[in-house]
């Protein structure tokens, strides 16, 4: 990665991780049609960054930090942080996957997004930390949290 023009970079980025930067900006942007704008914002970082990547997984986990950083941005600016599941995530394989996904968006950001990173895009708890700037012990506390969360929150649809 380090005798890399900074065009191929730029090229090799879009071609191998447009999809997943963009299914990112889905889940975390405040709004669906804003999920673009963060995406072409995080490339337009990589073309004037003068970044040097080590590795394709650095690079990868440098693109997902940057679309993510633009996406809180993007949340703290916005008044109304809650949109439809339909019109965030991709349509889910059955219903009971969509009823799931349903209460995932329910659960505050941290954990939405560390659950997101794990469970949809394959992220270890130590990739998500070093994508995010923290500990790893804090990613592990947001998905037991989390999980937890969701276990209370699909006994109550149970009961009802």
């Amino acid at each position: 990665m380090k005798n890399i023009a900074q065009s191929d970079l730029f090229r090799f980025a879009v071609e191998q991780y447009a999809d997943t930067l963009y299914r990112v900006a889905l889940h975390a942007a405040p709004r669906p049609h804003d999920a673009e704008d963060v995406v072409q914002d995080t490339y337009e970082k990589l073309l004037h960054c003068g970044k040097t990547f080590t590795s394709e997984t650095h690079l990868k986990a440098w693109l997902i930090r940057v679309t993510l950083n633009r996406c809180h941005d993007l949340c703290r600016l916005s008044e109304n942080k809650n949109v439809p599941l339909e019109e965030t995530l991709p349509a889910p394989a059955s219903t009971d996957d969509c009823e799931l996904l349903d209460l995932v968006l329910t659960l505050p950001e941290s954990y939405r997004t560390a659950i997101y990173l794990h469970y949809y895009e394959g992220y270890t708890a130590a990739e998500i930390a070093d994508m995010q700037d923290i500990s790893p012990n804090t990613v592990l506390t947001w998905l037991s949290r989390g999980r937890a969360k969701l276990r209370e929150l699909l006994k109550e649809d149970m009961q009802e």
